[in-house]
């Protein structure tokens, strides 16, 4: 009998029992000012910003997704795909109600692909906003594609060669990842601690994915919804390449139609560091 860790696909389909959240102000301002946005409405405690969705799923998701995924393989996990799907902002003073199901899984050459959903409700019972959060263990094969996985969003390569509706630079600055890992709930030692960052393979401390999916919620935002982050319906993202405290991050963002944009993201060493994002923007 093989060694290799084996998925326990029996739990796929299940989704976990609920969990709480109760959102307040001074948890979603202090996410803003983490991530660098100054939209006077998220500041004055009106609006939570959309990426701090996560907030309140973050801790709730771990278990269900290691019911289906062996323990053994968490030192090889990276954070691969998000796509958020907004029904309603998260305001203050809101009592969330979130579940999470691993769906499904496909094996790769260089590992396997896990998708996560996640639903949040308000307590009236509507939804809030949905989730698709993909994780990539490295190196590691299951053998097979089980289940479904979460929704493809591609870049359009006909609009590759055109001119950008928006170009959006931002800086990453030297004390974000402290800062996020404060307001988001989220401790990764590979955001946090330079050596162990260094030991996992990496240059270093690098951003939160989540954090640069922030910024770009940002630009796109600013650019397409006249700085308007309730008209904000979807924003899709995958992750490519890591970015460093330091640099600046450079997203540019091309119509699609039909309220739809696709964006990339690059850092300034070159690297493009988000691919295939898609914001969809309501009236």
């Amino acid at each position: 009998m093989s060694d290799q860790p084996q998925m326990n696909k029996q739990n796929l389909g299940e989704w976990s029992d609920p969990f709480g959240f109760e959102v307040d102000a001074e948890r979603t301002v202090a996410y803003a000012k983490a991530t660098n946005d100054e939209n006077p409405r998220y500041l004055s405690g009106e609006l939570a910003p959309p990426v701090f969705a996560i907030v309140p799923v973050f801790e709730g998701m771990i278990g269900p997704l290691f019911k289906v995924v062996p323990d053994s393989l968490i030192p090889f996990v990276v954070h691969g795909e998000q796509d958020m799907v907004f029904h309603r902002p998260i305001t203050p003073g809101m009592k969330l109600t979130s579940r999470a199901m691993v769906t499904g899984y496909a094996s790769k050459s260089s590992g396997t692909t896990v998708s996560l959903k996640l639903e949040t409700r308000a307590d009236d019972g509507d939804l809030v906003n949905e989730q698709w959060m993909v994780s990539f263990f490295r190196g590691f094969q299951a053998g097979e594609t089980v289940g479904e996985l979460a929704p493809a969003h591609g870049f359009p390569d006909d609009l590759r060669g055109g001119t950008p509706f928006a170009e959006v630079t931002q800086h990453v600055d030297e004390d974000q990842t402290f800062r996020y890992s404060k307001a988001s709930g989220d401790p990764m030692p590979i955001h946090l601690d330079e050596e162990f960052a260094k030991s996992a393979g990496l240059p270093g401390i690098i951003a939160h994915g989540l954090c640069t999916m922030a910024f770009t919620s940002r630009a796109v935002i600013e650019s397409a919804a006249a700085g308007d982050p309730a008209r904000l319906k979807r924003l899709a993202v995958r992750f490519s390449k890591p970015v460093l405290p330091g640099q600046d991050v450079t997203t540019r963002i091309w119509e699609k139609g039909a309220g739809a944009f696709v964006f990339e993201s690059t850092s300034s060493s070159g690297d493009v560091v988000i691919k295939d994002g898609l914001a969809e923007i309501g009236n």
